[in-house]
């Protein structure tokens, strides 16, 4: 062999080696392979979810190799993992996904973080372990997305009322009270025994309070009535003539006073004969109840109950006498006290006042003082009823006195559990990231008027924005603006933080994150001003917000927020 020819063999048999040996290998990847979506990551509800398609190049998966894909959230000098993908290549006999080595291929990783504080600063990264034939297989893992949209994270409890327990109260409440002169068949007097009667005399009685307490108002309905029997023009007159007897005697008995009367007549009450009938225990009753259904003409009507006469017999004992009558109506209106007043006696003698009185005077107040006192009134007044326990509960809501909160709601609960409670509590339970409490507290809690508010909170939370819209109703505030610019409405949301009953800082910084997803940089950089003039740590926020990131750059946005 000559020193030519074992040149050759060393040559070839080297690059034989060199060759393995980068096939043996699985060459580092880079950022550019990845595909993100979303990009940048985007709180969705309490989660910061999506996927990474991985493109693979041409020979770089080996035959032999086993990889595991993790996606890895890095944040604070601390990070988290999401679910492995494994791929594989074609020669290992397993159920991964096969990557061919000869056409590459792509691999989709799909991640969904648990949002925990500081992750609006963070990195995405893809992180590998593999094999080939088993042996370890060093990868480098890449970087692929950088940084977190939060803004569903600024929809919070304190843009939700807490529900109130309500106060029954009624300014005028109104009373009616009843009494019946009865007649005999066929006539019209008004007998003396009737007169003395004891409801008759009650009835007179409540007639003349009302109409001597300062803070009652009375007025009086006659309605006369014939029985429905006999002949029908007969029973015209003969009621007629009923109501004016009956007007005639309370006329008497009201003297001078003042009292408004209404008196009408009825010829034949065949709906209370229907009433009287149902509720009676006469046998054939139905039989009787069949007549008046088929033969509206009342004349028809008697006819045939006449001709059932083992029952009319029956009729005429227990019914018809109920019938010839003239019910006595007193309308009470009794006047309740003035707001002036109640806010007059809660100063000076809140144990003056009902329960309800009390719990309706704290809505009159403006400031959170006097209806904290109020309600602490009617803690020590009425120490069983629930409400004011409830309501001194969502005073420490409003305050961000959650502990507070927290231990009234459940002493009203403890006294009496309520829909207004549990609302209140699952808000507290979406504060502290407790969402499977939250669904359960606020599915008791439906029937309270600002359910709808908590409701759309607990979508947002669950990322269903567009639920969420359709909770809030038509009701302008931040939180429902949020869920608009999530879904991409932003006219609506627009509008929206332009109808906000009492707009703040975060009012101003959304209407700039609206302006930023809508190219607007003049709008952007005047409600940025507005809210950071509002709340200085809106300027922090908005340097390390990734909706401004496209103007990050541009001077005005660099002064506003140094």
């Amino acid at each position: 062999m000559t020193y030519r020819n074992l040149l050759k063999i060393t040559t070839a048999l080297l690059l034989a080696v060199l060759v393995s040996s980068c096939a043996c290998r699985l060459k580092p990847l880079n950022g550019s392979a990845a595909q993100v979506d979303p990009n940048p990551l985007t709180l969705v509800g309490t989660q910061i979810p999506g996927q990474v398609r991985l493109t693979l190049p041409a020979k770089w998966c080996h035959k032999r190799a086993i990889v595991n894909i993790t996606p890895q959230l890095r944040y604070a000098g601390t990070s988290v993992t999401g679910q492995t993908v494994t791929i594989q290549g074609e020669n290992v006999r397993d159920n991964y996904q096969t990557i061919s080595y000869e056409r590459g291929g792509s691999v989709i990783v799909p991640f969904a973080f648990e949002y925990k504080p500081g992750m609006e600063q963070s990195d995405l990264y893809l992180t590998f372990t593999a094999t080939i034939k088993g042996k370890k297989v060093n990868l480098p893992a890449i970087k692929v997305a950088r940084g977190t949209i939060m803004t569903a994270g600024l929809a919070s409890i304190s843009d939700v009322t807490p529900a109130l327990a309500r106060d029954a109260f009624q300014r005028v409440i109104k009373e009616q009270y009843t009494a019946d002169l009865k007649f005999l068949i066929n006539r019209a007097e008004v007998r003396a025994a009737e007169l003395n009667k004891r409801e008759v005399k009650d009835w007179q009685d409540v007639v003349d309070n009302a109409y001597q307490v300062p803070n009652q108002e009375v007025d009086i309905e006659i309605q006369a009535y014939a029985s429905p029997d006999g002949a029908q023009d007969f029973n015209e007159r003969l009621s007629a003539q009923r109501e004016r007897n009956t007007s005639s005697v309370v006329a008497r008995q009201l003297g001078k006073k003042k009292i408004e009367v209404n008196a009408h007549y009825t010829a034949e009450d065949w709906d209370g004969f229907q009433k009287l009938l149902e509720a009676s225990n006469i046998q054939d009753k139905e039989l009787v109840l069949r007549v008046l259904s088929m033969y509206p003409d009342p004349e028809d009507r008697e006819r045939e109950i006449r001709n059932l006469s083992h029952v009319f017999t029956q009729l005429a004992d227990e019914i018809l006498p109920e019938l010839r009558r003239s019910r006595l109506n007193a309308n009470v209106r009794i006047i309740g006290k003035s707001d002036d007043e109640l806010k007059m006696f809660m100063a000076q003698r809140p144990g003056r006042l009902t329960i309800e009185e009390i719990l309706y005077t704290a809505t009159l107040y403006d400031n959170a003082k006097d209806q904290m006192n109020a309600y602490q009134q009617a803690t020590q007044l009425y120490p069983k009823d629930y409400r004011a326990y409830n309501n001194i509960g969502t005073l420490y809501l409003a305050q961000g006195n959650y502990e507070q909160a927290a231990n009234y709601f459940a002493k009203a609960q403890k006294i009496q559990p309520n829909a207004a409670s549990n609302m209140n509590e699952a808000l507290l339970a979406l504060n502290r990231g407790d969402l499977a409490e939250a669904q359960r507290l606020m599915g008791s809690a439906v029937e309270v008027p600002e359910a709808g508010q908590g409701i759309g909170l607990l979508q947002m939370h669950e990322g269903k924005y567009a639920d969420a819209i359709r909770s809030f109703g038509n009701t302008p505030s931040n939180t429902l603006a949020i869920a608009q610019i999530m879904q991409g409405q932003y006219a609506d949301a627009t509008r929206t933080l332009a109808a906000v009953a009492q707009p703040n800082g975060e009012t101003a910084y959304l209407k700039a994150v609206v302006a930023a997803r809508t190219n607007d940089l003049q709008a952007l950089i005047s409600n940025l001003r507005s809210a950071i003039a509002q709340d200085r740590s809106y300027a922090l926020r908005a340097q390390r917000d990734l909706e401004f990131a496209a103007f990050s750059q541009t001077p005005e946005f660099v002064a506003l927020v140094k």
